[in-house]
Protein backbone atom coordinates (compact mmCIF):
# COMPACT_ATOMS: atom_id res chain seq x y z
CA UNK A 1 0.00 0.00 0.00
CA UNK A 2 1.13 3.28 -0.72
CA UNK A 3 2.52 5.67 2.23
CA UNK A 4 0.36 8.51 2.54
CA UNK A 5 1.34 12.25 2.06
CA UNK A 6 0.30 15.10 3.90
CA UNK A 7 1.01 18.93 3.50
CA UNK A 8 0.66 21.53 6.30
CA UNK A 9 2.25 24.42 8.21
CA UNK A 10 4.70 23.44 11.25
CA UNK A 11 3.11 24.77 14.29
CA UNK A 12 6.38 24.04 16.39
CA UNK A 13 9.71 23.24 16.12
CA UNK A 14 10.56 23.34 19.70
CA UNK A 15 12.12 19.81 20.21
CA UNK A 16 15.02 18.25 18.98
CA UNK A 17 14.27 16.59 15.42
CA UNK A 18 10.44 16.54 15.69
CA UNK A 19 8.24 19.19 14.15
CA UNK A 20 4.34 19.53 14.59
CA UNK A 21 2.63 20.10 11.54
CA UNK A 22 -0.96 21.42 11.56
CA UNK A 23 -2.83 19.39 8.32
CA UNK A 24 -6.13 21.17 7.22
CA UNK A 25 -8.63 18.99 5.61
CA UNK A 26 -12.49 20.63 3.82
CA UNK A 27 -15.00 18.77 3.21
CA UNK A 28 -18.90 19.37 2.67
CA UNK A 29 -21.15 18.56 5.40
CA UNK A 30 -23.57 15.65 4.66
CA UNK A 31 -26.64 17.53 5.92
CA UNK A 32 -26.08 21.39 5.80
CA UNK A 33 -23.98 20.78 2.45
CA UNK A 34 -21.65 23.77 3.60
CA UNK A 35 -18.15 23.96 3.65
CA UNK A 36 -16.67 22.60 6.72
CA UNK A 37 -12.61 23.15 7.80
CA UNK A 38 -10.87 20.34 10.23
CA UNK A 39 -7.73 20.49 11.32
CA UNK A 40 -5.10 17.82 12.93
CA UNK A 41 -1.84 18.20 14.13
CA UNK A 42 1.35 15.75 13.45
CA UNK A 43 4.46 15.29 15.48
CA UNK A 44 6.80 14.40 12.58
CA UNK A 45 10.79 13.75 12.26
CA UNK A 46 13.17 16.37 10.83
CA UNK A 47 16.65 14.98 10.57
CA UNK A 48 18.28 17.79 9.77
CA UNK A 49 16.40 20.39 12.32
CA UNK A 50 15.76 22.73 9.24
CA UNK A 51 11.83 23.57 9.29
CA UNK A 52 10.98 26.50 11.24
CA UNK A 53 7.45 27.45 12.49
CA UNK A 54 5.52 29.14 9.58
CA UNK A 55 6.84 26.72 7.25
CA UNK A 56 4.74 25.09 4.89
CA UNK A 57 6.09 20.72 4.31
CA UNK A 58 4.86 17.71 3.29
CA UNK A 59 4.73 14.84 5.47
CA UNK A 60 4.95 11.38 5.09
CA UNK A 61 3.73 8.38 7.05
CA UNK A 62 6.87 5.68 8.27
CA UNK A 63 7.80 3.38 11.08
CA UNK A 64 6.94 4.10 14.23
CA UNK A 65 9.78 6.53 15.50
CA UNK A 66 8.23 7.17 19.12
CA UNK A 67 5.27 7.27 21.18
CA UNK A 68 3.73 9.72 18.83
CA UNK A 69 6.07 10.38 15.68
CA UNK A 70 4.63 8.31 12.62
CA UNK A 71 5.48 10.67 10.23
CA UNK A 72 8.47 11.98 8.48
CA UNK A 73 9.35 15.56 6.50
CA UNK A 74 9.98 14.96 3.33
CA UNK A 75 12.86 17.08 1.42
CA UNK A 76 11.80 20.42 0.24
CA UNK A 77 12.63 21.49 -3.51
CA UNK A 78 14.89 24.40 -3.89
CA UNK A 79 13.32 27.31 -4.35
CA UNK A 80 15.57 28.91 -7.40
Amino acid sequence: MPKRILQGVVVSDVQNKTVVVKVERRFTHPLLKKTVRRSKNYHAHDEANACKTGDEVSIQETRPMSKLKRWVVLPQASKA
